[in-house]
């Protein structure tokens, strides 16, 4: 790598050494700035996303190879790095006073959350096995750590002990499948497997690495019959990290699902049956389990499960339409989700955490605007249109009819009422029964903040849905 190459690296990944060097600065100054003043650190973590998102934006038509042919800057990664930076953003808005009343150490708390927001960075744009899996361990490595913050609560600690054990089994497969893929290729840049693996006789043992890698990456996503860790992680995690896992690493993982499997590993053509099983398995458990739960949190998690299911559908679609659905439905659950979970974290105080369901009978009566902006979320999860989540599901719907999968189709939709039964009991709860007792809201002005925005992008989307739609098709991989 010559002089000029090297400089031409260094900016395809400035948005990525701007947010890893505003961490290490946020790290130092969280040792000088006192606790009351905390709010600082929050705004200058927030200044280092918009920073590096404006730099996203700057690059996105650049359409460049660097490192080697190992870093990609192109609309592809540029779309799902926005969907990052959105979801970061949410989070620092809507933490403040969760963080205080948990006594968390708001450097500490910045410092993982951009770490682990350019390690996703780095999966969106990675090209190549080995720089893929760097990302994936800088965000893993994080997202432990914030899942165990609370240290004092039994079920934080047995979560991260969970998610620790169960994320290196799924490391360990994803790393044997690379290794299988290298040995029967010689390569792990995704662009020189295709080469190696087009037009040649397939070998069995390519289909085999292909399993071990899908294995590796739907334990990411929540998966069946992967998603064990998603329950008790949601759970025991504090609130705004659940809503920033409930999507940074989730669309971080579509992000190398798409790169992976409908490019250069496309010829393993096997193993989408069985990706179709899992999405409709995934679907299935997520939405029935649901019915069930009376903790708000647990709800969603299995709300997750099944909304990524669906997500995975666009797979089975394949092709530009199926790959432009999944990032459409990726950047409008970022809103429905860190908005419903803004509403929760809303309902913690010092006397109540707000996770029961119960908890919010009668929030209609003394607070209409949250109730209202809860009833949007809980809509746009169920699908329930004119609400952007409804074309979210949609277009997955038309990708996968297109595709000739129209069996696949009924059932999706089938599950799809099922799931919006659990939306609307919430629903009920809220505007149906008696205020159980008065409600301590932790209202701060980032948490409204939050709450407004992730409710006009839900709006915004649900009526401009085609011009996201183009946005999305644009930011498609070429072939």
């Amino acid at each position: 790598m010559n002089q000029a190459q090297l400089l031409q690296s260094v900016l395809a990944s400035l948005p990525e050494i701007v947010v890893i060097t505003g961490a290490c600065v946020l790290l130092i100054l969280s040792l000088f700035v006192r606790p009351e003043r905390g709010y600082f650190l929050d705004l200058a973590a927030i200044a280092v996303v918009l920073v590096a998102a404006t730099l996203t934006w700057a690059s996105a038509d650049n359409d460049l190879l660097v490192y080697s042919g190992m870093f990609a800057s192109d609309r592809f990664s540029a779309f799902f790095k926005v969907i990052f930076y959105i979801a970061t953003v949410l989070t620092f808005l809507l933490s403040r006073r969760y963080v205080e009343i948990e006594r968390v150490q708001r450097g500490e708390y910045n410092v993982l959350l951009l770490f682990s927001l350019s390690g996703m960075m780095i999966m969106a744009s990675a090209t190549d096995l080995l720089s893929i899996y760097v990302g994936l361990e800088l965000m893993a490595l994080c997202t432990y750590v914030l899942t165990g913050l609370l240290r004092r609560e039994v079920r934080s600690n047995e979560a991260a002990l969970k998610y620790v054990i169960l994320g290196a089994v799924s490391t360990g497969v994803f790393l044997y499948g690379v290794s299988l893929i290298y040995g029967l290729t010689g390569t792990t840049e995704l662009n020189g497997i295709a080469a190696a693996v087009t037009g040649t006789q397939r070998d069995p043992g390519l289909l085999l690495a292909v399993v071990f890698i899908v294995a590796g990456l739907v334990f990411k996503v929540g998966a069946v019959p992967f998603h064990m860790w998603v329950p008790d992680v949601y759970e025991g995690a504090p609130t705004p990290i659940t809503a920033f896992m409930s999507v940074g690493p989730k669309a971080a993982g579509f992000a190398v699902i798409l790169r992976v499997v409908l490019n250069p590993l496309l010829a393993a053509t096997e193993v989408w049956i069985v990706v179709a099983v899992i999405a409709v398995f995934t679907m299935a458990l997520g939405s029935f389990v649901a019915l069930v739960q009376d903790n708000i949190k647990r709800l969603l998690a299995y709300s997750s499960i099944a909304h990524f299911g669906f997500v995975l559908l666009g797979i089975v679609a394949g092709g530009p339409d199926g790959a432009a659905s999944i990032m459409l439905y990726l950047l409008i659950y970022t809103f429905m989700s860190i908005g419903m979970f803004a509403a929760v974290i809303a309902m913690r105080s010092e006397a109540s955490r707000g996770e029961a369901i119960d908890d919010y009978s009668g929030l209609s009566r003394s607070h209409p605007a949250l109730a209202l902006s809860m009833l949007l979320f809980l809509f746009a999860l169920a699908g329930i249109p004119p609400t952007a989540g409804f074309f979210a599901k949609f277009y997955v719907l038309v990708a996968l009819i297109e595709g000739g999968h129209v069996a696949i189709s009924v059932i999706a939709v089938l599950l799809s009422v099922v799931a919006a039964y659990f939306y609307i009991r919430i629903v009920m709860v809220i505007y149906m029964r008696n205020p159980a007792g008065k409600f301590d809201l932790a209202l701060t002005p980032g948490l409204k903040l939050a709450l407004a925005i992730a409710a006009l992008g839900t709006i915004v989307i649900g009526l401009l849905p085609a011009w996201f739609l183009e946005l999305a098709q644009s930011s498609v991989l070429a072939g």
